[in-house]
């Protein structure tokens, strides 16, 4: 199986939803309003965030199931319902855990309008029932992953994307933008993929063979999964707690100016995330001097493609924000955005180390390098808060993310590689950063000055490109010019 061809799979996994989500996110604002939207946002994220209660199971069996990659169907049958049995439990044990902290913080500290706060309030036990289908849906993907089925994983995303987006808005037009009517309607997208996954893994998981529970394998998925788990509990509170901060200090709306930025700054990572999805079994079922020489191909090739295309973000996010959603918000998000956006490029790398310990069996030296985060972030976070505003938010943020980026890959063998890569591409950002806050005052000079940056930057990276990339590039280039041939001499 190619890693270039399922990379390929997870990237288009990743994009459709992205078009579709650039498109319905100025209607979710027209129809439901700001506040609302700030709110479904925050109930999106938990939605995301509800998978840590089953306890890192979902990485596990994926990590256990690719290492079975050349075992009996009836080794990996015994892994896999074990996995699900005990994220079953799990999940109802976290959905009853989670109503009475849901409903104080939305009831006490999340500030909203009162006219929108009763439907806030009864929306809640929907967010309850969604804790066992996020759980489920974490070790039935962590299956086919450990198969590599990466190609009928996409598919099933992409379907389930389209539902969750587009369902809520049709039901939204027919009775209501109340929240009591989205929530259960996206929450139904999320029913069908597990019904879905099912069906997928009874062919490429365990067959014929009925459920069961093994002790000694629940406790050998339980020990890695643990360690998963606190990565998996302290990354997205790292990521998240910065606008429940921001809706407690200053509201729903303030929300929304930081949520969006993110949410497409955020976006750049579709190509690391797919790469290191797609390198995760083949680490795993092979030694760990391949493993580094995987993920230091996998670095090469993420540098140089990252690089001119954050560069182009950071050009074009004012004038993108001002055109997608208006002028007045693009002012006041378009340099959070930016920002987010060189933090985002370094996260993308950091994907690489961390995959690679996690597939190496090392899950504890992620959570520990998390762990050892939490504390300076907190305090960066209050920071730039407090003085900055949200701009200080954003900064607190890249900072954070750097500095992830280092620790794992030092622990991983791989630092000297990044700090050698990362170097010249950390001036080109510089740059272009400044060149889009301190405007010059010819429009076409202006312009000029960035086209050069940008090429500066394209011949760097392409020079720098593995020649395994240069080949897969110049491959695809030749067959779209081919195809654009034949279409040109049959008009």
């Amino acid at each position: 199986m190619s890693i270039h061809r399922n990379t390929a799979y997870n990237i288009a996994g990743s994009v459709i939803p992205l078009a579709l989500s650039l498109v319905t996110v100025p209607i979710y604002l027209k129809l439901i309003g700001e506040s609302r939207y700030g709110v479904l946002a925050i109930a999106w994220l938990l939605l995301g965030y509800f998978g840590l209660f089953d306890l890192g199971l979902g990485r596990a069996t994926a990590q256990h199931i690719a290492a079975l990659s050349h075992a009996e169907t009836k080794e990996r049958s015994e892994t896999f319902w074990t996995a699900l049995s005990l994220n079953a439990g799990l999940g109802f044990f976290g959905g009853l855990l989670i109503w009475p902290i849901a409903t104080y913080f939305f009831s006490n500290i999340f500030k909203i309008e009162d006219a929108l706060h009763p439907e806030m309030i009864a929306s809640i036990p929907w967010l309850i029932l969604a804790v066992p289908m996020a759980t489920l849906s974490g070790v039935l993907t962590g299956a086919l992953q450990g198969r590599e089925q990466f190609l009928e994983l996409n598919i099933i995303s992409i379907t389930s994307t389209v539902i969750f987006q587009i369902f809520p808005l049709l039901i939204s037009s027919l009775f209501g933008p109340e929240l009591y009517f989205l929530l259960p309607a996206a929450l139904s997208a999320r029913l069908i993929t597990l019904i879905v996954l099912i069906w997928r893994c009874s062919k490429h998981v365990f067959d014929k063979y009925r459920p069961c529970f093994i002790r000694a394998k629940a406790l050998h998925l339980l020990s890695f999964g643990g360690w998963v788990t606190v990565s998996s509990l302290i990354t997205p509170m790292m990521v998240t707690l910065d606008r429940f901060v921001i809706g407690a200090i200053s509201g729903a709306k303030t929300v929304t100016l930081y949520t969006i930025p993110f949410q497409l700054s955020q976006r750049i990572t579709l190509l690391p995330g797919a790469l290191s999805t797609a390198l995760f079994p083949r680490m795993a079922s092979t030694n760990n001097l391949e493993a580094r020489k995987l993920a230091c191909q996998g670095v090469n090739s993420l540098i140089a493609v990252m690089t001119p295309l954050v560069l182009l973000g950071l050009f074009i996010m004012e004038p993108f924000l001002k055109f997608w959603v208006g002028e007045d918000f693009s002012n006041k998000s378009a340099l959070v955005g930016q920002l987010l956006l060189i933090g985002f490029w370094a996260n993308s790398f950091a994907w690489i180390p961390y995959t690679q310990l996690q597939a190496c069996g090392r899950p504890d030296l992620v959570a520990k390098s998390h762990l050892s985060e939490v504390l300076p972030y907190f305090a960066l976070l209050f920071l730039g808060l407090k003085y900055y505003g949200l701009v200080g938010a954003a900064i607190a943020f890249s900072i954070r993310v750097f500095l992830d980026l280092l620790i794992l890959s030092w622990l991983s063998g791989i630092l000297s590689l990044i700090l050698r890569l990362i170097f010249l591409p950390s001036i080109f950002l510089t740059i272009g950063l400044l060149t889009t806050l301190f405007k010059m005052h010819n429009y076409i000079y202006g312009l000029l000055l960035l086209g050069i940056q940008l090429f500066i930057a394209i011949i760097w990276s392409w020079k720098k490109a593995p020649k395994e990339l240069k080949s897969l590039i110049i491959n695809r280039a030749n067959i779209f010019l081919y195809f654009g041939n034949k279409l040109e001499k049959h008009n």
